[in-house]
């Protein structure tokens, strides 16, 4: 990266810009900064100051990829996303891609010092279409070479799961890069390294390839009837269908199940679509046991970096 034109989509407050003030100043770079992540200005900007690199997470892609066609015109130069903070749907990486934009996908916590995981690329992949490319782009994927160890694993017994790509366990980390402790909280630091690995609370597979993939935050998986259900899978279906904006699924209490997928979903500018044909698109495309049974139609409540606010949702699921 030399002499990067740095757009600052990301807060610098945000676990610290991800390291890029640091990147940025040491690779000579230029930054461009806004007032507030607007669609407007960022192709503005975009264009104006020659951006070539900027960071956000995948709700902020989401934005960018849907806005209106005569914005995205005249970008004739090369411009490299990353994009983590959450798990990105597939469609949304395809819809950048599909713009041009050449999306790196990486993962960490504000534990890990920032990003420490990264879906690193593989040229062969570069021959498949565009729907698998983003498919494989959506992975966590491997260790950065600072990180001493990541596994996924049995939260109890600290046993790795097989590589098979379906067997669930929770990320570990170990490194220098990871914290020492949460600060005068030695009881949370003990739970946080029991075993000496830094338990991340995030659930995920391993792929044969060494690649991880998340499938949700352990606090965000819905058992319904005994079966574990990804609200990060029934995401990634609720963002193929082209009426939809942005959704996440959450739990709803239920006296047969125990909980059942309740889905929060943002419309498309214009766009219609009925509670019935989100839940039968999804049945469709998935096992129908994963389908959400409750649709609620609006904006979805997010904070200053754009993340989704699942605890709200959470608390108005309980409240329908």
């Amino acid at each position: 990266m030399q002499s990067p034109v740095y757009l600052w989509t990301l807060p610098m407050f945000h676990c610290n810009g991800w390291c890029f003030p640091w990147t940025i100043a040491a690779a000579a770079g230029t930054s461009v900064c806004l007032r507030a992540v607007r669609v407007e200005p960022i192709y503005e900007l975009i264009k104006s100051e020659r951006v070539t690199h900027f960071c956000g997470a995948p709700i902020v892609l989401n934005l960018i990829a849907h806005a209106p066609d005569d914005m995205k015109a005249g970008i004739d130069h090369k411009v490299s996303v990353m994009t983590a903070g959450a798990a990105p749907p597939a469609a949304v990486i395809q819809a950048m891609e599909e713009l041009g934009f050449d999306v790196t996908h990486a993962y960490g916590l504000t534990e890990t010092y920032g990003p420490a995981v990264v879906c690193a690329w593989h040229d062969e992949w570069n021959e498949l279409d565009i729907s698998e490319k983003a498919r494989l782009k959506a992975r966590q994927g491997v260790r950065y070479s600072v990180l001493d160890g990541l596994m996924v694993a049995d939260p109890e017994t600290l046993e790795p799961v097989p590589r098979d790509g379906e067997t669930m366990g929770e990320i570990f980390f170990s490194g220098n890069n990871v914290m020492r402790g949460y600060l005068k909280n030695p009881s949370s630091s003990a739970k946080a390294f029991a075993g000496g690995w830094f338990h991340s609370g995030d659930l995920a597979v391993c792929h044969p390839d060494g690649y991880i993939e998340i499938k949700d935050r352990s606090k965000d998986i819905i058992i319904s009837g005994g079966e574990n259900i990804s609200s990060i899978e029934v995401e990634g279906v609720l963002y193929r269908h082209p009426a939809v904006m942005e959704a996440a699924i959450v739990a709803r209490p239920d006296e047969k199940w125990g909980e059942t997928p309740c889905a929060f979903v943002g419309l498309k500018p214009g766009a219609t679509v009925t509670e019935q044909e989100l839940i039968a698109f999804c049945r469709a495309n998935m096992a129908h046991f994963k389908a959400p049974k409750t649709v609620v139609f609006g904006p979805l409540p997010k904070t200053s970096t754009g993340k989704i606010q699942k605890y709200v949702l959470r608390e108005k699921a309980k409240a329908l």
